[in-house]
């Protein structure tokens, strides 16, 4: 858990004694071996003023990653670990460019950050007083941008695109249940019904049992133990990677989505780049034997099911109907393939004897649709040698099958 703030100290931080003090703070290393020490001699300087000095240029060093402009932000723990990477919340901006929108959890405002810049008009609210402080520290430099203190299940804006990131942590932990996020996925969908409603989750909820088009599903059961009722969407799924990481899964209303569209892929990179993939392209593919490489595709396309759609649209086709492994005579452009040096039945002696004869050393092992832990096998396989080597290992009808590759350059 991190400091607590209070609204007497970001009134202090956002002011030119609190801007001063900090720019000395940031001098400091405050990386843990140094921490004690930094301390002791910032509290002779600063007194009971440092742990907020303190923390907030630490949360800020963790947040250049994520926010633009983090080194004069304020920031408290939990809306740093919450805080969408400036490159998503930009691709949806511009999703919603000219609309006016309405930000019901708005917290530090790191949506909103985006969102100023291609909407007219922005709202943003929380229950928060300090966090609600902190986001008009931030946007201060927004004209377009207006504040208020509100709960988000109690609607206060009329004519706008709603926009709600509902905290993902109960009672301290990390759930993916969503009668438990806050405020509940079942009672904000049911608040603002017939709204035009963005609401961003975890790509953990488990979307291929989440009803679509007002179907009912039987509850969903939940690794954190929860489980709720028959929950329907009737818009569009975007599950949203960055640099390879899935991010976020993105729910739209059905007015602000392409229609026909129930499923999306979106792939970005920090520079900028980026593309999507839908449910209503093509996803026919031909039964072929495997090609001369092996494609993983992007996590967001896995986790949106839209593996046939992407294989169709790149002339891939899949190892097996039931795995997201694909495979071709070439590899898309800007995606890590690996060429098929041989094939192999999962015998680890066999396996064990081909890699020494390959000279392999350095072995990356990628598993699916089957239960090896890859950890354990590289350590009974004792790669010894100079090559680098992949191993795709994964399930073909019922037989359990090794791809030995050539393991690509990192991207």
């Amino acid at each position: 858990m991190g400091y607590d703030f209070t609204v007497a100290d970001v009134d202090y931080l956002a002011g030119t004694a609190g801007n001063d003090a900090l720019a000395l703070v940031e001098q400091y290393s405050l990386a843990p071996a140094d921490l004690l020490r930094d301390l002791e001699s910032l509290r002779r300087v600063h007194g009971e003023r440092t742990s907020a000095l303190v923390e907030t240029v630490r949360l800020r060093r963790r947040a250049a990653a994520k926010l633009d402009d983090a080194g004069r932000w304020l920031l408290t723990d939990d809306a740093v670990q919450q805080a969408t990477p400036g490159p998503v919340a930009r691709h949806r901006a511009r999703r919603l460019s000219g609309r006016a929108v309405h930000d019901i959890t708005c917290s530090i405002g790191a949506e909103l950050a985006a969102l100023q810049r291609e909407c007219p008009a922005v709202l943003g609210s929380d229950l928060d007083r300090v966090r609600l402080e902190m986001a008009a520290h931030n946007l201060a430099a927004a004209a377009n941008v207006l504040l208020l203190q509100a709960d988000a299940l109690h609607p206060t804006s009329r004519d706008t695109v709603v926009i709600a990131d509902p905290a993902r942590r109960a009672g301290g932990r990390r759930t993916y249940d969503p009668t438990r996020l806050q405020p509940p996925l079942p009672e904000l969908l049911a608040r603002y019904r017939g709204r035009d409603l963005v609401v961003k989750c975890a790509p953990g909820l488990d979307f291929e049992r989440f009803a679509v088009g007002g179907r009912d599903v039987a509850p969903i059961p939940h690794g954190d133990g929860g489980g709720y009722a028959g929950l329907s969407w009737d818009g569009e799924v975007e599950v949203v990677s960055l640099d390879g990481g899935v991010r976020e899964a993105c729910l739209w209303s059905r007015g602000l989505g392409d229609r026909g569209v129930t499923r999306r892929a979106t792939v970005l990179h920090g520079d900028g780049t980026g593309w999507s993939i839908t449910d209503a392209e093509p996803g026919e593919l031909p039964e072929r034997a495997p090609g001369e490489w092996i494609v993983d595709p992007d996590g967001a396309v896995v986790r949106a099911g839209l593996v046939r759609q992407y294989a169709a649209k790149y002339g891939l086709w899949q190892l097996d109907p039931r795995i997201a492994y694909l495979t071709g005579d070439s590899v898309p452009a800007g995606v890590r393939g690996f060429r098929v040096l041989d094939r192999l039945e999962l015998r680890e002696k066999a396996l064990r004897a081909e890699l020494h004869r390959r000279d392999c050393g350095p072995l990356e092992i990628l598993v699916r649709g089957v239960d090896i832990d890859p950890d354990a096998l590289r350590r009974r396989l004792k790669p010894r040698g100079a090559t680098p080597h992949t191993l795709v290992i994964t399930r073909i009808g019922r037989a359990a099958t090794v791809f030995v590759c050539e393991t690509p350059p990192a991207r």
